[in-house]
């Protein structure tokens, strides 16, 4: 049978968003590479033939899950005009909070493992921070410090604020939290 020339693109991408989705509902040292290849519906033979290891995997997911939130942001900034910074953080604090881990996003649900990998993984994450940095960024006001400072602030708010969240077990209390979050950032964003 022969395939169509994009369909090696395809399982991979398809396997990439797999991993992803093991990687965040279980952490790096949850899941193995049956575990990764189970997720994803192929044999762990199939998955070696996307991947050289467990860690190129992570690698890849982490990567396309950071490129999946800088596009969200650049979404949301085209579709909502001014509005766009309050429609992100009311997506991150609310359906990004409260969603199946496996859906979460990929900064908030990965990060803790990145501060145990090795230097060039930590280089290649901190690229794709500070590009999701620049786009948010752009989105805001003041000079290009104050725009800067805005945008890793409001990094730091919803990722600390959805981690937080996530990790305690009264609703209440992750309510609470997203609440709390929600005023800062939006404080943050509108200059108050």
């Amino acid at each position: 049978m022969r395939y169509q020339p994009d369909h090696k693109l395809e399982a991979r991408a398809r396997l990439i968003e797999a991993a992803g989705r093991g990687f965040r509902r279980r952490g790096y040292g949850g899941i193995g590479v049956d575990g990764l290849a189970k997720e994803a519906g192929v044999t762990s033979g199939a998955f070696y033939g996307h991947f050289k290891s467990k860690d190129a995997a992570f690698e890849e997911a982490l990567l396309a899950g950071l490129e999946e939130l800088r596009a969200a942001v650049l979404g949301m900034q085209e579709q909502h005009g001014a509005a766009w910074a309050e429609a992100l953080v009311d997506f991150y604090l609310g359906e990004k909070r409260t969603c199946e881990l496996g859906a979460s996003c990929a900064l908030q649900s990965l990060t803790p493992d990145v501060q145990r990998a090795d230097p060039a993984l930590k280089a290649l994450f901190e690229s794709k921070v500070k590009s999701l940095a620049a786009a948010i960024a752009q989105g805001l006001t003041g000079d290009d410090a104050q725009r800067s400072a805005k945008a890793w602030a409001l990094i730091a708010i919803l990722t600390g604020a959805v981690t937080l969240a996530r990790s305690v077990d009264d609703p209440a209390t992750a309510d609470q939290i997203a609440a709390s979050a929600r005023s800062s950032a939006l404080a943050l964003v509108n200059g108050s």
